[in-house]
């Protein structure tokens, strides 16, 4: 035989194969068309070599169309590989296969499940892979109810010990949130793999059981197994999320010892979880050892700066991303703008703002908010309405971060609007957009609104909420019905530090220091920590109410007791409280021994004080050294000139008064606001324009005439530069009486008459608001720019410390 195969003649090749019968049509495996088709990356790829497999007529071969069926499903391209299964007449079991795992992963997953009943009644068995594809469709969709129908199809096949059947099932229940069903499915597992171990951890890390998570992954090294890098990715933010360091720190050096520190999206979930837990510099060496980083690395290391409040190095870091040639994604503007709020710089912002826009990602909302509050917190309102109303989508966030923006840039009515269109648009609010309102309307402070929208927060069910409920103490506060918001206060059982903060504010702010005094040892009882605000409310109360002592002991206490560093805020609230009292000397030496240079606030409280005590010479210190810090407000100038006046310096006077006007600054001018029958109505000196200007003034005279035979008589101190005989004139058209005098004939007796003031309340005003409230029997509340005046029966509760 084997001569035979050796030795042959070509004749006898030739007569061999002439018997054979000639093929019926090509092999389609050696065509170059039907190779390219495990080349194709795209559909558009497998449309142009189906026109040269239908050119070289191999269309009709079954190998052919199966090939062409498996790789348009693998694209997606559902419709096309569904019209060659259908024109099959004789459909063999494996592209029943290949559609199903098409449909579930790129269709419907009713779509799916129709297919999968189509195929069981063409009488094929599903194989287990087609089975778990469909599971994980359940999965990523959440579907517990289909689900749980194939977990039942897995058994009823046979496949309930099957590693790769159960694992799929564990990783379904995990996704859909129902980690004890999981765990249930794990625990009954006779054999189980590295991905099952995976698919459980990742469940309990996603469903926030961390702390289960990572005794999983001590578990699964007890059971023989060794993490790999799908474990670590899992295990990373369970750490951040238990917020232990040195868990997160074994994990790295694992990872590092096990050579997966190399892999960009190891390195980028250890950098989130030094970051989150606080340690950035750990982050920033981790970091910058990368050899290769992607946006999401990027993305990790600018968020992380501003988790762990830098700011400043986020801008730069985002400014370094721009030179590497990667596009940007909608996180990355979104930190990029945050930290361009959070540093209020504007022009950054603006181009950051540009850069977004030439890369298509203003079409996202969420990105596109974000733009809302960076310009909101730069102090630009105008730029944030701009982009506001040019939205076309306007989420509920979007809605918020408006009224926010004009809450916090003292556009109070602005807001309120907004908010009031928000109902008309049929959007309902939530927690964060009462929030957001509740301050501005505590700004506007009309006590008929504050009941109003309480009401609302009632009816919406919101009112439980421990932010709302903050927010309308604080509203209630600042309204004047400090009693209500006490109450309100009461009925909270477990407080915030904020509420906490709000109720002594409250009680700071009406000039009860003592009730102040004893809210915060209530507080020192309860398990909540004061914070750094709780203790400059404090320090306010006590320097409105004279507590000098008791102040000086919270400003030792906060870093002696607690740990917290005085900031600026208290350190101009400690010289407020000091000068306040009259001791200058001692304020001013302890601003000269302040740890940190001194700003605005430390000076202008310095000045301010001298200002009540008619010091000129600190007061001359004082504002030199303010005006070195280049304020913005002329009102500090008008503190110095008025200094100046109470001395008689008046070419120190007009010194001043010239500098103002080379620098553009000008004073505030005084108005009053108070609502009547649901409008508001704006007071200002020496106005006339009032409807009924004419009974205003005619009121104020008749109230001059009968307080005077009270002892009354005109502080003509705060009116300077002008004839004696014009001085009482312009005294008597302040904002503050044209407005109580306008309470009084257009309110029912025994009303009380409540305004607001832009600025601090002048000493005439002041004593004609008392002796005022003696002879009419009226309650009178004031409240200016720092506290408010409760005035009756001759008194106020100032008591003339204000």
């Amino acid at each position: 035989m084997a001569s035979t195969l050796l030795h042959f003649s070509p004749s006898s090749y030739k007569t061999a194969t002439s018997q054979r019968p000639p093929p019926r049509h090509p092999s389609p495996f050696a065509h170059s068309s039907f190779l390219l088709l495990d080349l194709c990356s795209q559909p558009k790829e497998v449309h142009q070599s189906l026109t040269l497999i239908i050119k070289h007529g191999l269309y009709s071969d079954p190998y052919t169309r199966n090939k062409l069926i498996a790789v348009f499903s693998r694209f997606g391209a559902i419709h096309e590989a569904s019209m060659i299964f259908d024109s099959i007449t004789e459909k063999p079991e494996e592209v029943y296969h290949c559609l199903l795992r098409g449909h579930a992963h790129h269709s419907p997953l009713d779509v799916t499940l129709s297919f999968y009943s189509q195929m069981r009644l063409a009488g094929v068995r599903p194989l287990v892979f087609s089975l778990t594809y469909i599971l994980k469709s359940c999965a990523d969709r959440f579907d517990l109810r289909m689900g749980r129908g194939v977990h039942a199809q897995l058994y009823c096949n046979g496949y309930g010990s099957n590693v790769q059947a159960m694992t799929s099932v564990v990783n379904m229940y995990a996704k859909c949130g129902r980690i004890d069903e999981a765990r249930k499915m794990f625990d009954r597992m006779p054999e189980r793999d590295l991905v099952t171990w995976n698919a459980l951890i990742a469940g309990y890390a996603q469903n926030g059981f961390a702390l289960d998570a990572l005794q999983m992954v001590v578990g699964m090294q007890e059971d023989g197994q060794s993490p790999d890098s799908i474990t670590l990715v899992s295990a990373l933010p369970a750490c951040t999320a238990v917020g232990c360091l040195p868990i997160g720190k074994s994990v790295h050096g694992f990872a590092v010892r096990a050579g997966f520190e190399s892999l960009v999206n190891i390195s980028t979930a250890i950098i989130d979880m030094y970051a989150k837990c606080g340690a950035i510099w750990l982050a920033k060496l981790v970091f910058e050892r990368m050899m290769i980083k992607n946006v999401i690395s990027w993305n990790s290391m600018i968020l992380g700066c501003l988790s762990c409040s830098e700011p400043g190095e986020a801008l730069k870091l985002y400014k370094r991303f721009l030179h590497e040639e990667i596009n940007p994604t909608d996180v990355t503007m979104m930190g990029a703008l945050q930290a361009c709020a959070e540093l209020g710089k504007l022009e950054e912002g603006r181009e950051v703002h540009k850069l977004l826009l030439r890369n298509e990602l203003g079409t996202d909302t969420s990105v596109m908010n974000a733009v809302i509050t960076m310009y909101s917190k730069c102090k630009r309102p105008d730029l944030a309405a701009e982009v506001f109303h040019n939205l076309r989508c306007k989420s509920l966030v979007s809605w918020n971060a408006m009224i926010l923006c004009y809450a916090q840039n003292d556009m109070p009515t602005d807001a309120v609007n907004l908010f009031l269109k928000m109902q008309t648009k049929n959007i309902r609010p939530d927690s964060f957009t009462l929030v957001s309102v509740i301050p501005a309307l505590a700004d506007i402070s009309l006590p008929r609104q504050a009941k109003w929208i309480h009401g609302y927060a009632v009816r919406l069910l919101l009112d439980c909420d421990i932010f709302v409920r903050t927010a309308l103490i604080d509203l209630y506060s600042k309204c004047g019905n400090v009693i209500s918001a006490r109450s309100l206060f009461d009925c909270i059982e477990e407080k915030h530090v904020e509420t906490w903060n709000a109720m002594i504010d409250g009680y700071g702010s009406h000039g009860l220091g003592l009730k102040a005094v004893e809210m915060f040892a209530e507080m020192k009882r309860s398990t909540v920590k004061p914070s750094d605000v709780t203790f400059l409310n404090m320090l306010s109360a006590c320097s409105h109410a004279g507590l000098v002592e008791e102040g000086k002991r919270y400003f030792r206490s906060m870093k002696e007791d607690y740990g917290l560093e005085p900031r600026m805020d208290h350190y101009g609230a400690t010289v407020d409280l000091l000068g306040r009292s009259g001791r200058l000397e001692e304020a001013w030496n302890f601003i000269e021994q302040m740890p940190i240079k001194p700003g605005i606030s430390v000076y202008g409280a310095m000045l301010g004080a001298c200002k009540i005590h008619k010091n000129v010479q600190l007061g001359k210190a004082a504002a030199k050294r303010l005006f070195e810090l280049e304020p913005e407000e002329g009102g500090y100038h008008v503190l110095l000139s008025n200094i100046y006046a109470s001395a008689s310096l008046w070419e120190d006077v007009a010194k001043v008064r010239s500098m103002m006007e080379k620098k553009g600054l000008q004073k505030s001018p005084g108005l009053s606001f108070m609502e009547i029958k649901n409008r508001v109505h704006t007071f200002y000196s020496g106005m006339t324009n009032h409807p009924q200007a004419k009974q205003i003034y005619a009121k104020v005279e008749e109230l001059i005439e009968e307080i005077k035979l009270f002892g009354y008589v005109p502080d003509e101190d705060s009116v300077r530069e002008v004839e004696d005989d014009v001085k009482e004139k312009l005294l008597n058209s302040h904002s503050e009486k044209l407005a109580i005098s306008f309470g009084l004939i257009s309110t029912n007796p025994g009303t009380t008459i409540q305004i607001r003031k832009n600025l601090r309340f002048c000493r005439d005003c002041h004593n004609f608001s008392k002796l005022v409230s003696r002879v009419t029997g009226r309650e009178i509340i004031v409240r200016d720019m720092q506290r408010f005046h409760h005035f009756k029966d001759g008194k106020c509760s100032c008591r003339d410390y204000w």
